[in-house]
Parts: structure tokens; sequence; C-alpha cells
């Protein structure tokens, strides 16, 4: 058995409708989903508790196939600051061209961007912006090696798990 792709990320959101607004006014990127969770699975799935509490989930397209899932609470938890070295999620990324074009964009838009682009000792390009929410996104433009890990990364992993990387799979 093996996983066929990548699917989404699941994020909670302080206001369902300015996270829309956000990934599609920044992003490009609609809204194609939308469903409002009845409180008893709320409190039963979720185990948020409360008188009536409330889920809104929407689905959010990227350019590729994946997709942001975003969860508008009630009641809610304020936001807590997750550190890099916290095991669990940090981040998500979005593959993008001209790092440098997308961070002065960004900047325009009055996004935060916690860094300017940068080259990682691998040559590719990143840096990091933050939602609306805090939520830290990765903007990485992987060059050339986006198509030798789109049409060859199958072999390579084939390859590497059998050497240099051997001893992760043991």
């Amino acid at each position: 058995m093996k996983a066929r792709s990548f699917s989404h990320v699941g994020i909670t959101v302080s206001n369902f409708n300015r996270a829309v607004r956000f990934y599609w006014d920044v992003f490009g990127c609609p809204l194609v989903g939308v469903a409002d969770t009845p409180p008893e699975r709320v409190r039963a799935f979720f185990k948020v508790a409360g008188e009536a509490p409330r889920c809104k989930i929407g689905w959010i397209r990227i350019p590729g196939g994946a997709v942001i899932e975003i969860f508008e609470f009630q009641p809610q938890l304020p936001p807590a600051a997750i550190p890099w070295n916290r095991v669990g999620l940090t981040h998500f990324s979005m593959n993008v061209r001209n790092t440098h074009r997308w961070y002065e964009y960004l900047q325009r838009r009055g996004v935060e961007c916690v860094s300017p682009p940068e080259r990682s000792p691998r040559g590719h390009w990143f840096f990091f912006a933050r939602d609306m929410d805090g939520n830290l996104i990765e903007m990485m433009d992987l060059g050339y090696m986006r198509y030798v890990l789109q049409w060859l990364g199958p072999l390579g992993g084939w390859i590497f798990r059998r050497g240099m990387y051997r001893k992760y799979y043991e």
C-alpha cells in the first residue's frame, strides 16, 4: 500500500469569510465547497464543548490540485504560537516561481513576510509569510528541481531507499 498524492492541509481560522477572501485575493485560490457541521457532531467528533457549538468547513483549491481545508469553530480558543521544535505541524508550502517577485507582491498586499527570500544549501529559493491568522506559509521556488521531483521523484525515491537513505528505513 502507498499513498497516491498529497491531498490537503487543514487549518482553523478566526473568520471564515476573511480566510476565503485572503486566499482568493492573494493567491487566486477559489472556495470550492462549504459545509456547516451540526452541534452534536461538533461536540462528538471535534470534542468542542458548549451549548450549541458550531463549525463551518470550507475547501479552498490550490492550483495544482492540493486543498486547504479551513475550519471556523464557535466557540473559539485564542491562537497560540507554534515553536519550530514542538512536535506537530509548523507550516505548509506553496510552489511558486520567482520568490523575489512574490515577496514584493505580498508586501505590497500588506501580507506579513517573516524574512526576505533566501537560497537553501541545495539551491532552491524560499521565504515564509503569514496568513491573516498568523499561520506560516512557505513560498518555495524549487527551480529545475521541480521537474526532477515531478518526473524522476519515484525513481529517486526507489534509489535513495536502497542507497544513501537506507538507514532511515531500517
